[in-house]
């Protein structure tokens, strides 16, 4: 059999998938499993359906889901394919904006709805966390005290997800969820329901195996498939330009530290050759120091201090500046 090919990540299917008025049922499913409410969604209103004029007018335009339930309370649902630098920030806003875009003239705070924003993220946001999702609410670090129901971001890092099919059985909701957002378009279409015979799960593929047997739908998928390349080439290229813009100037800063350093030494000897020596040496100290904290700078590590590094002699520092290099190259090329 053929496997479906359309991947529920690109965000165009994604929204096809949860983000149109028929689609109900595999929305509340992913909402609930994500968000573990004490009393499950019963039922959701799409507040902005996907218009396929619309966005045949703004192909780039980012796409969403903003949805309400029975209470009135808000969820605004996106897929992103990397992270970008203001992310964190552009979630807060979101999310306070839509919390206080409720108020109308005249009307009263008590009335205001809760809010969840929800971000699923093909990448992952920091290296330092190793926890698929995240949930951010408003609490009191002191106390533990939460301000409920108010405002929520809750964050999905999907580079994180490596169960395998084998693992589903005794999996939770949501990673059901997470498996099939990441593995549904290797499989068949009968396959896949079979693996996840649920009618959620069995509506979604049928919307993604709709995906690709109409050529509309197809032609927009195709597009959003290409942009995603193209935000990737872009943000590789600005990995590799930092990278070579970030060595010439370590290059540049550790000559100069190497001449100070060969000065300082020379005049310390007080010989001729002891200061020709000096600079030598301290020009190639001077110049490893530089690749060295250019490098851990770029990776996001920390820079190790002046003292560390020149309590180790050349041959240490030759390898820690190729081992870096090393990890800068396999980060470029992810």
């Amino acid at each position: 059999m053929v496997p479906i090919g359309i991947r529920p990540t690109n965000d165009y299917a994604f929204v096809l998938t949860f983000g149109t008025p028929e689609n109900k049922v595999p929305l509340m499913s992913l909402l609930n499993a994500i968000l573990s409410l004490p009393s499950p969604i019963a039922d959701v209103q799409i507040e902005n359906p996907y218009n396929y004029k619309e966005f045949l007018e703004d192909k780039m335009s980012i796409l969403d889901i903003r949805a309400s339930d029975g209470q009135g309370w808000i969820y605004h649902i996106e897929m992103q394919v990397a992270v970008a630098a203001d992310l964190t920030q552009r979630l807060v806003y979101y999310a306070c904006d839509q919390y206080a875009d409720q108020l109308r003239s005249g009307d009263e705070y008590g009335g205001l709805n809760p809010v969840f924003t929800i971000c699923l993220i093909e990448d992952k946001i920091s290296d330092n966390a190793s926890k698929i999702h995240h949930a951010f609410r408003l609490t009191d670090m002191e106390s533990g005290r939460t301000l409920k129901n108010t405002i929520e971001i809750h964050t999905l890092e999907l580079g994180r997800y490596n169960l395998s099919e084998s693992d589903l059985a005794e999996s939770s909701e949501l990673e059901r969820w997470l498996y099939w957002l990441l593995h549904a378009h290797e499989y068949d279409t009968e396959s896949l329901k079979r693996l996840f015979p649920q009618a959620a799960f069995v509506q979604a593929t049928g919307t993604i195996d709709r995906i690709a047997r109409v050529s509309e739908d197809k032609n927009m998928y195709d597009l959003r498939e290409k942009r995603r390349r193209d935000q990737r080439w872009i943000i590789n290229s600005s990995i590799r330009h930092g990278l070579e813009q970030g060595i010439k100037q370590g290059l540049e800063q550790g000559l100069e530290q190497g001449l100070e350093q060969g000065l300082e030494q020379g005049r310390q000897q007080g010989l001729e050759e002891g200061q020709q020596l000096g600079l030598k040496n301290g020009l190639d100290l001077g110049i490893l120091f530089g690749q060295i904290k250019s490098l851990q700078k770029l990776l996001g590590l920390e820079q190790m201090p002046l003292e560390d590094l020149m309590a180790k002699d050349p041959a240490e520092l030759k390898a820690l500046v190729s081992d870096l290099e090393k990890t800068a190259s396999i980060f470029r090329n992810d």
